[in-house]
């Protein structure tokens, strides 16, 4: 897709899903993953993804360049959650923007956080990774994850143009790997990137989503 296309979209919820029943899977079962905590959770929700996913992320690893390395930082996430997490930024939007329409607010709100209808983290689907060096530290990508688009002035967008070098060649090398590995990314956050879901099959032209809302347990 070389235009942006939210999740807000209604071509993403459009897109139906023949859940193929894949379980969810504990990263910190896989070693060959470096697992950021900053995410934790009493559940451990956070280092669950499908098991096709850490497949996927799996392989990408062994795509990167010596001496680099996946930082896994946030897969599942409970329906509840994202559902805070987008009543939360939606708010702020329209506290902002009070002349906007609800339409507006939840497009606009949808650059950052999913609607929870369609959210690929609800459904195992996602995952927010970045990059880390041989020794685990964490490489500059321009922004903080999770950078907002106000406090990132659209940084955040994977292709951002004001960002440095360095960022940008670091982005490219996550980027490279992750979509040869069958990942998609979202293009207003440059570390989110996901496989199975609804925005996946509409990015890649599948015919149906195979991961939809799950439960941890």
């Amino acid at each position: 897709m070389n235009e942006i296309i939210l999740m807000s979209d209604p071509r993403v919820a459009a897109l139906p899903v023949l859940e193929c029943g894949e379980a969810l899977t504990d990263v910190r079962s896989e070693r060959r993953l470096l697992l950021d905590l900053r995410k934790t959770d009493d559940a451990g929700a956070f280092c669950h993804v499908r098991a096709g996913v850490l497949e996927r992320l799996l392989h990408a690893q062994t795509l990167l360049p010596d001496g680099l390395r996946l930082l896994f930082v946030e897969g599942y996430r409970p329906l509840a959650l994202q559902k805070r997490y987008f009543e939360e930024y939606a708010d702020a939007v329209r506290a902002a923007h009070t002349d906007w329409l609800p339409g507006e607010v939840h497009a606009a709100a949808s650059r950052y956080v999913s609607p929870p209808d369609i959210a690929p983290h609800s459904a195992g689907a996602a995952v927010d990774v970045t990059l880390a060096d041989a020794d685990g530290r964490e490489l500059d990508l321009g922004t903080r994850m999770n950078a907002s688009p106000e406090e990132s002035d659209g940084g955040c967008y994977t292709h951002a143009p004001h960002i440095t070098g360095s960022a940008r060649a670091h982005r490219t090398i996550l980027s490279a790997a992750l979509i040869e590995a069958g990942l998609v990314n979202y293009p207003t956050e440059w570390w989110h990137w996901s496989y199975g879901d609804r925005y996946w099959a509409l990015a890649t032209g599948a015919a149906h989503a195979i991961y939809g809302p799950h439960d941890l347990a």
